[in-house]
């Protein structure tokens, strides 16, 4: 992502559009709550409020430069780049790690359900939780 993505998507390149784009594709895991976003900020030494990530984020949803995921049921939303090759999650209940994958045979299975129904397939996403085994 770039600042030529952030014109494109209609928006004004600013220092916190810029920086919360840096934060988010630097970011190991690639699922950053907007307060994981503002805390990287600070020790980037970066006077960028709460609000105003939260406002980033809500404009860079709307621009589909990110992909905003609750997770979890407290209504606790993540965000991630939406770019690259689509992909599904998973999340340990326990610990709250999210593993991306991607399997055909899935995709295949969507695809064949929306056929089924007589619809087209828009759009799509499918999240695990799961368990790891004792």
């Amino acid at each position: 992502m770039s600042q030529r993505d952030i014109r494109k998507a209609g928006l004004r390149v600013t220092l916190p559009r810029l920086r919360v784009l840096q934060v988010l594709e630097e970011a190991e895991p690639h699922h950053l709550s907007a307060e994981d976003i503002y805390k990287k900020l600070l020790a980037l030494d970066e006077s960028i409020g709460h609000a105003t990530v939260y406002r980033v984020l809500m404009q860079f949803e709307d621009a589909k430069i990110v992909r905003r995921h609750n997770f979890a049921d407290d209504g606790h939303a993540v965000y991630e780049l939406a770019e690259g090759e689509h992909h599904d999650h998973m999340v340990d209940i326990d610990t709250g790690e999210v593993t991306e994958f991607v399997n055909e045979r899935i995709e295949e299975i969507q695809r064949e359900i929306a056929d089924n129904h007589e619809v087209d397939l828009v759009d799509h996403e499918l999240v695990l939780y799961v368990k790891k085994r004792k």
